[in-house]
């Protein structure tokens, strides 16, 4: 592998973005981590599925006056933008899939070290006097529905207790009181939610780290899902690849389990086994925050309780948030979608998808766009074939669009001309009702249609916008005369 980063951890890469024009902007102007943090961030870069009007592809922001939290800073919208997430990881954005993909094949291991840990710079125990998260984490609420104080980008740590192998995962949590935390796992979807449970069969609290601010590579790398990413597997590895060196770990000050040595925050503590709270206890709203498809989501009543022992951090910590529908959390979880996605389809049909984007309206989840590429009449429905194994690699995939090689799939008005030329709706759209898809999707509610028979369940559709094989020649785009344009933008 030819690609590195020497970016290992925030705070170089923000010395990297404050050498690029236009990529972070830092305020003192006073900020209340309620709400108003996120507000004024939507404005500035959000973009994704946020409501309009928003900034897409935006800088990011750190905000160095955070009321009630004078020796912190917050930090949003670091991956909010495609291209900034390629210059932090030493790639092009165009690449960015099959970086991941290249890197989830040849992983490298996290290593444990000994050696004095950034983020144990300073360290607070649950049983020192005036211990309290509220006091000590400047976690923002997205809006003012929210159901509390939200850490949304936590690297979540823990061991299987029946095999060993370790794990790494983002989830939502809310802080709850001054020494406990909620944590959303839904059933059966996530690795730590399986370690959960096994905990709770073996009548025995899960030890787990979360770990805040840390670098790029490991942000990314940590949003991948089974297939690709089975359970057994960690996520650190692919972050190792990025960096082409491990990740190093930690070992705890309070509880057996390791965090992640280069972040701004630690919170070491444990899932209690079988306890359950319900997420706006505190507020009572009847919301949990913001989500990936651009609504609220619900607060759920099946919250798993983390009881916090201690939270290590280092000197002047960073805190790292993102919001919830926003282009940040489009990439982190796109990408990764993307390289799953190109690893399932390229295993089956090589060579027949050149490039695969998880587009922004889908949140990075809902949609793909895959373009293909048809160079003998027997390749003729493959095209469709890769729709299907797409679906296959990402179960909460709803929509594919297929396009040819001529078009880009990163520009959505060149995506919606093939739709426009090259697709018929009474033979180009390929429907497959009854699926199990995403249940944070509104309209896969029993609700929306009697087709639908439980929440989740979604009909899968392919849009196939490309050209059969047999009219490609009636097809050809228009075709300009090739020059530099240099000569003319001079002057």
């Amino acid at each position: 592998m030819n690609h590195r980063t020497d970016i290992l951890d925030l705070r170089t890469a923000l010395e990297v973005l404050r050498k690029m024009p236009g990529q972070l902007i830092e305020t003192h102007t006073a900020v209340n981590p309620e709400a108003e943090l996120s507000g004024v961030y939507r404005y500035v870069g959000a973009g994704g599925t946020v409501m309009r009007p928003t900034k897409v592809n935006g800088p990011a922001m750190l905000f160095h006056n955070v009321t009630g939290h004078p020796d912190a800073k917050v930090l949003i919208g670091l991956l909010a933008s495609r291209e900034r997430v390629g210059t932090l990881l030493g790639c092009k954005k165009e690449d960015l899939g099959k970086l991941l993909c290249e890197c989830a094949q040849n992983p490298i291991e996290p290593i444990v070290t000994e050696e004095a840990a950034p983020c144990q710079e300073v360290i607070y125990r649950a049983e020192d006097p005036g211990f309290d998260l509220f006091q000590l984490i400047p976690a923002p609420t997205n809006t003012p529905l929210d159901a509390g104080l939200y850490i949304t980008m936590g690297m979540c740590y823990a061991t299987h207790p029946d095999t060993g192998r370790s794990d790494v995962t983002i989830h939502r949590m809310c802080i709850q009181s001054k020494d406990e935390l909620s944590i959303f796992l839904q059933p059966g979807s996530r690795h730590i939610g399986a370690m959960a449970e096994r905990g709770t069969e073996l009548g025995q609290p899960l030890p787990i780290s979360i770990s805040i601010g840390v670098d790029p590579a490991i942000e990314i790398g940590s949003c991948f899902e089974p297939p690709t990413t089975p359970l057994g597997y960690n996520e650190l590895a692919i972050a190792g690849a990025i960096r082409q060196q491990p990740v190093r770990l930690c070992p705890c000050v309070s509880i057996r389990e390791n965090a992640i040595a280069n972040a701004e925050y630690v919170i070491e503590g444990e899932i209690l086994p079988g306890v359950k709270v319900v997420e706006d206890q505190n507020s009572h709203t009847g919301y949990a925050m913001p989500e990936f498809p651009g609504y609220n989501g619900r607060a759920s009543k099946e919250c798993w309780l983390i009881k916090v022992k201690a939270v290590t951090t280092r000197k002047h910590p960073i805190m790292q948030t993102v919001i919830g529908p926003s282009e940040e959390h489009v990439n982190l979880a796109g990408i990764p979608t993307e390289a799953s996605i190109y690893q399932m389809v390229e295993k089956a049909l090589p060579g027949k998808v050149t490039n695969v984007y998880a587009h922004a309206a889908g949140g990075g989840k809902y949609m793909a766009v895959l373009q293909c590429q048809k160079t003998v009449p027997t390749d003729e429905g493959k095209q469709r074939q890769a729709a299907l194994l797409a679906f296959s690699a990402f179960p909460e995939l709803k929509h594919v669009i297929l396009v040819d090689e001529d078009v880009d799939i990163f520009d959505s008005n060149d995506v919606l001309w093939a739709m426009n030329t090259r697709f018929q709706g009474d033979r180009d759209i390929i429907t497959i009702p009854g699926v199990r898809c995403h249940p944070l999707d509104p309209s896969s509610d029993p609700a929306y249609a009697p087709s639908i028979t439980d929440r989740g369940i979604s009909c899968k559709t392919i849009f196939d916008c490309t050209v059969p094989f047999h009219l490609k020649e009636r097809f050809q785009r228009a075709q300009f005369l090739e020059v530099d344009p240099e000569r003319w933008l001079k002057g």
